[in-house]
């Protein structure tokens, strides 16, 4: 995070920086401003600490030195005062947004305000991300703007105009009441995903994974999970993140080339992080419904659970997909079912599945589409269609891992059409 910055400070500033930024927004109702404090708090406890010691409280040393830093800059700027000023009584007019009963008799804090601020729906998905990164997440804009790889410019101009958008839209920094929070929640825990989503299978670039970005959004989530207890999707999302992300070791090579599923060494997959997730999966699928984020995660842990690819139980995991399918429809999720029931019932099935899905807009350009139609084929023997299949996929790959792994599998084609010939 910072350079010469000892493990155990660093630790207090990854955890108080949003819990500080969000209870600084509470009381000035500025994003700006409070973003400004709470990096000079910081700078401070830079000053401070390594001579005089972390402090027994160090969340309040640094919002009470944060606090004086606001209540000075606003003396010396009075037109900033005055903007601020008129907010608090908009907000004070409208009244106070009751919480949902989400614990034992307590309000959450302040962070998951910002939460729900970071992720309104009046902001374009792509803002919603990179904002939460910025404020939630603790991540410097030249951070975000490397994970989206765009210009550092770029990325601040957008997030510079998602916290206009804030102030012009009067979006209102609080927790929604009961009757919103179904309909708002669900946005939340997608830009949650998404940013995991990212860093479990980068999108393009070097590398496979940006681990850093998994691992906060996981971070994220277990701030969620511990702000709404009760909430079992949070419990799914969380879930769900934990049982993947116990694979990452084993997706990676020697010689940083991707390895399947199928190929993967299971004694490298992190088991207590399966447990917790599995006890995740119990809590997001108990008394309703099932959600969309809990299925996911238990179609996950029947992974996990299997000895191998052979002893996977491949019907349950079909049947989820179908549950999953009347839940959220999308082409993505019917390509991950057309693959399960390729293992449940053969290759030629799951084929037919994915012919069906040919003429879908949506999978246009997708890489992992490409790849299970080139897999079937070549598993089918049909080995000049799976060359072409697999050379499409190369074109559509993102991160060069894939595109690594995809010319192997090009040069098992070939080498079967050669031998073919002979």
């Amino acid at each position: 995070m910072m350079a010469g910055v000892g493990p155990s400070i660093e630790a207090v500033f990854r955890e108080e920086r949003g819990r500080l930024l969000a209870a600084l927004v509470s009381r000035f109702g500025d994003l700006d401003l409070a973003e400004e404090v709470a990096s000079e708090a910081i700078e401070a406890a830079l000053v401070h600490w390594p001579s005089d010691g972390v402090p027994p409280n160090p969340g309040g040393w640094l919002m009470t030195t944060a606090r004086r830093k606001a209540v000075d800059r606003l003396r010396r700027d009075r037109a900033y005062a005055a903007r601020l000023a008129i907010l608090q009584v908009e907000a004070e007019r409208a009244g106070p947004a009751g919480p949902a009963d989400h614990g034992e008799g307590e309000l959450p804090d302040e962070r998951l305000q910002l939460f729900f601020t970071c992720a309104h729906p009046a902001l374009p998905a792509e803002d919603r991300v990179a904002l939460t990164l910025r404020c939630l997440a603790g991540l410097t804009t030249q951070e975000v703007a490397r994970a989206f790889l765009l210009p550092p410019a770029t990325m601040a101009k957008r997030i510079v105009r998602a916290k206009k958008k804030i102030r012009e839209a009067r979006i209102p920094f609080r927790v929604p009441g009961a009757d919103e929070l179904p309909g708002r929640l669900p946005g939340v825990l997608q830009v949650i995903y998404s940013i995991f989503t990212e860093g479990y299978a980068a999108s393009t670039g070097p590398d496979l994974q940006r681990l850093d970005l998994a691992e906060e959004a996981i971070r994220l989530a277990r701030i969620l999970r511990r702000l709404l207890p009760r909430e079992r999707e949070v419990a799914g999302l969380l879930g769900l993140m934990l049982l993947v992300h116990a694979r990452h070791a084993a997706r990676i090579g020697a010689d940083g080339e991707l390895v399947l599923l199928a190929d993967q060494d299971r004694g490298r997959w992190d088991r207590a992080m399966i447990e917790e997730g599995q006890a995740l999966v119990v809590a997001a699928l108990k008394g309703g419904p099932p959600g969309l984020y809990g299925v996911q995660a238990a179609i996950a842990a029947l992974h996990d659970e299997a000895a191998d690819v052979a002893t996977t139980d491949w019907p349950q995991i079909v049947a989820l997909y179908d549950v999953l399918l009347a839940l959220a429809p999308s082409p993505v999720v019917a390509l991950n079912r057309a693959v399960a029931v390729a293992m449940r019932d053969g290759p030629e099935a799951g084929l037919a599945l994915l012919d069906e899905l040919a003429r879908e807009p949506r999978l246009h350009g997708y890489q992992p589409y490409a790849t299970a139609r080139a897999d079937l084929l070549h598993r089918l023997g049909r080995h000049r269609a799976a060359a072409d299949a697999y050379r499409q996929a190369i074109d559509w790959a993102g991160t060069e891992p894939e595109r690594a792994h995809l010319r192997r599998r090009l040069e098992e084609c070939e080498t079967c059409l050669r031998e073919a010939d002979d």
